[in-house]
């Protein structure tokens, strides 16, 4: 492939996966998409479970906003394995299959890596002697209750550490739909702090945003396709960039991939000691918030440039 993304003689070809529910909601598509087209290639927007989508036909899937998946897990890890055996997938699909279960953050944690407590509890496994054994060990005075497998904070509950009835009988919803709860202690200096993204493209530093507190004490879950949030752009702090670090050059070191992937967003707060932790870990549809610093969608055209030569 040359310079201007030709393969072949022709122009290469970029599905960017989204879904038909995110229509018109994905704000990083467009600066993409002219991204692409400005580096010599020719994006479309693919919807992930699009029956008739020409998949072979692409010469790299860029998976970003298909944030219907988690209601329909099975169907989505089935649609992973057909496209990665049609086309270059990013990210891989063991990573992206490894990523949309937040089971990951206990993999992270046994890697040394500091990681927002977090307890989970199975199907058939009784919550309130787990809630309450978390309670006695957290000492915190807030909680989170929500999905292991989620997105966009839908199906989490903020409630007080009183609050022990209403929070086993949000997890009892959960498990008896057959999903794994997680269960955090709710780190209250994001009210001042917020949560700090740090966008990565190839493993390299892009930009970083402040994201406001999303959750509100005693709210229902949200019932649309992520929750209502307050970005800005942040200048992150040395111990923030360095933990960023640190998270990637684990997941190389543990074998989870070869290289540094595509894009990855690391979601930080801060411990009540001041030191950032992992929120979580962002490999498989993150919003990238490329509108909040020049030249971000540029950044990564290149880089899927340079993914589609070593493809």
């Amino acid at each position: 492939m040359n310079s201007s993304g030709s393969l072949a003689g022709r122009r290469s070809r970029v599905a960017l996966v989204s879904a038909r529910a995110a229509r018109g909601l994905d704000e990083d598509m467009l600066p993409l998409a002219a991204a692409l087209q400005h580096v010599g290639l020719a994006p479309a927007i693919v919807d992930w479970d699009d029956p008739l989508a020409p998949w072979s036909e692409y010469d790299v899937a860029v998976l970003r906003s298909t944030w219907d998946y988690t209601e329909r897990l099975g169907e989505f890890r089935g649609w992973l394995e057909r496209v990665s055996a049609r086309t270059q997938l990013h990210n891989p699909r063991a990573l992206v299959e490894w990523n949309t279960d937040k089971h990951y953050l206990r993999d992270l944690a046994q890697l040394g890596l500091p990681v927002v407590p977090s307890l989970f509890i199975e199907p058939r496994e009784r919550p309130q002697p787990a809630i309450e054994r978390f309670l006695a060990a957290e000492r915190c005075a807030q909680l989170v209750i929500k999905p292991a497998v989620g997105a966009g904070s839908r199906g989490a509950r903020r409630l007080t550490r009183a609050q022990l009835t209403e929070a086993v009988r949000h997890a009892t919803g959960l498990l008896e739909a057959e999903r794994s709860v997680l269960v955090q202690p709710y780190l209250e200096d994001v009210e001042r702090d917020g949560e700090t993204a740090l966008l990565y493209f190839a493993g390299q530093f892009s930009h970083a945003i402040r994201k406001g507190p999303l959750l509100r004490l005693n709210a229902d879950p949200t019932r649309a396709l992520f929750a209502p949030e307050h970005i800005t752009a942040r200048m992150p702090h040395a111990a923030e960039l360095a933990l960023g670090e640190r998270v990637l050059a684990a997941l190389v070191a543990s074998g989870r991939v070869p290289q540094a992937p595509l894009y990855a967003r690391v979601d930080l707060l801060r411990d009540p000691s001041g030191a950032p932790v992992v929120l979580e870990l962002e490999l498989t549809e993150p919003s990238l918030f490329l509108g909040f610093a020049p030249g971000a969608a540029e950044r990564l055209a290149h880089q899927i440039v340079t993914a589609l030569r070593a493809g």
